[in-house]
């Protein structure tokens, strides 16, 4: 069943309605859109964020966007990360590894990051959107909220129009750290200011430089300079800058953008050919106290707020977006109860704390950009949608509430099965059930042994996780009921496929 979304003026009724189109709200309304949900998405900017800032893409993240059928267009217009090159007054000091090096495997086939400007993902995922059938509503803020049993009623101010009412049934707030939805709400923020020392961020062309490494200038030993990077976007003639700036202003001109430059490098300010974008701001993390208050959800900054030197914010929200999704599409579309929303929180919440840790501490120097900011071991192992039935299992076996690995086998490659809006049961190395668990748009299929999960049944999620294990089918039982926690009541069971 396709959910209906009527979009006109006053009295407009959505299922969901998306305040934000940054990478969160865009991924979450392709989610959405692909399951036959079209959000209202409104955006209070004339267009789209037009800067370079969250330009680092986590494999995770990749694996996200192979799902939602655009990563071959961010593997085209982005690259890999190129190798940091240290200076000092003019001269290279040597090659620095920014990240710790992790080649392709069978199981987890993307490396990271791959470096992608934010407004070309940002393109990247409204054209999708759009592809999907659904729409961006630019120029248009969310300026009130008011919420009862059955839904929210919005109030959106269109630049130049009249406000307008909407009644949705979820509202979700996407819209940045100073989140409008989270105040409405009366949701609050707890954090710390990690670094006192302002930055800027600047998009500018610079031919002086190679646009083969991440040019480093690291502070002067005496505190009299800061720090500063220039790294390359792939097929553009632009640099990303990030400097270490002594004083925000209410606004930054392209001539402050080339002197700060000057100040930190050694390329001369008349060498900055260009600015195209610059924003400046502290250094802060913070947290949400709830993700969710009644039928209105928060994702990306507008829940949690990272330093940037992880490259974990852009991904941790649109991972928000992946989970949420298939959640507010199973209670819309399928009948799942409403209290598989509250796993939304629970599993988020906590990971969003655990990723705030890792950036702060590579900001601070603690840590190493590793494995962690690849984001492939975020797991759910502690969600109430995680079944392990399974005992004495090795200490690295796939477990569920891990991510489900990638892999080929008798043909089949796990990725593409797994792609698509519905669940899968695996049967590796043994048989599937008779009858089949009463799941919407269930897939199924069965491998020959595959070291990557272990002898056992596994069904993942839409999401990518694995939901429940069992040793065979002899479980089949138990799998029926953990079904109910995502399926309608009035869900048939069906004979196993083949």
């Amino acid at each position: 069943m396709s959910a209906h979304t009527n979009e006109s003026g006053a009295g407009g009724v959505t299922d969901v309605l998306v305040a934000g189109a940054g990478p969160t709200g865009l991924a979450l309304a392709c989610c959405l859109a692909r399951r036959g949900v079209r959000p209202l998405v409104v955006e209070r900017a004339a267009g789209l964020f037009p800067g370079s800032r969250g330009k680092g893409i986590q494999p995770r993240t990749l694996e996200v966007f192979d799902d939602l059928g655009v990563l071959d267009e961010v593997l085209r217009r982005g690259g890999p990360a190129p190798v940091g090159l240290a200076w000092e007054n003019g001269v290279r000091l040597g090659e620095h590894h920014m990240f710790d090096e992790a080649g392709p495997t069978e199981q987890d086939p993307h490396t990271g990051p791959w470096i992608l400007p934010q407004w070309r993902t940002q393109e990247i995922l409204l054209a999708r959107l759009r592809e999907l059938g659904g729409d961006v509503r630019f120029g248009t803020e969310l300026t009130a909220l008011a919420q009862d049993a059955d839904g929210v009623e919005a109030l959106l101010s269109p630049d130049g129009g009249p406000a307008a009412a909407v009644r949705a049934r979820f509202v979700v707030g996407a819209d940045g750290g100073r989140s409008t939805v989270r105040r409405l709400t009366g949701i609050k923020m707890s954090g710390e200011r990690i670094d006192p020392t302002p930055l800027v961020v600047a998009d500018v062309v610079v031919d002086r430089l190679d646009r083969d490494n991440w040019h480093l200038f690291p502070p002067a030993e005496d505190g009299s300079r800061g720090f500063a990077a220039l790294c390359p976007l792939p097929h553009t003639q632009e640099f990303q800058f990030v400097g270490q700036y002594r004083e925000v202003r209410a606004r930054l001109s392209a001539d402050d953008v080339r002197a700060l430059v000057a100040e930190l490098t050694h390329v001369r300010a008349e060498e900055v050919r260009g600015v195209r974008w610059a924003s400046d701001f502290t250094v802060n993390a913070a947290l949400a106290d709830r993700f969710r208050q009644g039928r209105v959800f928060l994702a990306g900054d507008a829940a949690h707020i990272h330093s940037p030197a992880g490259g974990q914010g852009l991904n941790t929200g649109v991972q928000d977006a992946y989970n949420l999704g298939w959640k507010l599409a199973a209670v819309l579309c399928d009948g799942a109860p409403e209290a598989l929303l509250d796993t939304y929180e629970e599993e988020r919440l906590p990971e969003a704390a655990a990723v705030l840790g890792l950036s702060t501490r590579i900001h601070r120097g603690e840590a190493r950009r590793g494995a962690a900011t690849r984001q492939l071991g975020i797991h759910h192992r502690k969600s109430p949608l995680s079944r392990e039935t399974r005992s004495g299992l090795p200490e690295h076996a796939l477990t569920a509430g891990d991510r489900a690995a990638d892999g080929r086998r008798d043909g089949l490659r796990l990725f593409d099965l797994f792609r698509g809006p519905h669940f899968t049961l695996l049967a590796v190395d043994t048989d599937l059930p008779e009858r089949l668990p009463p799941l919407p748009q269930l897939r199924t299929a069965r491998i020959g042994a595959y070291e990557g999960y272990g002898r056992g049944l596994f069904l993942i999620r839409p999401d990518g996780y694995t939901a429940w294990a069992a040793s065979s089918a002899a479980e089949a039982a138990d799998l029926e009921d953990w079904s109910a926690r995502v399926a309608g009541p009035g869900a048939a069971r069906i004979p196993a496929a083949g």
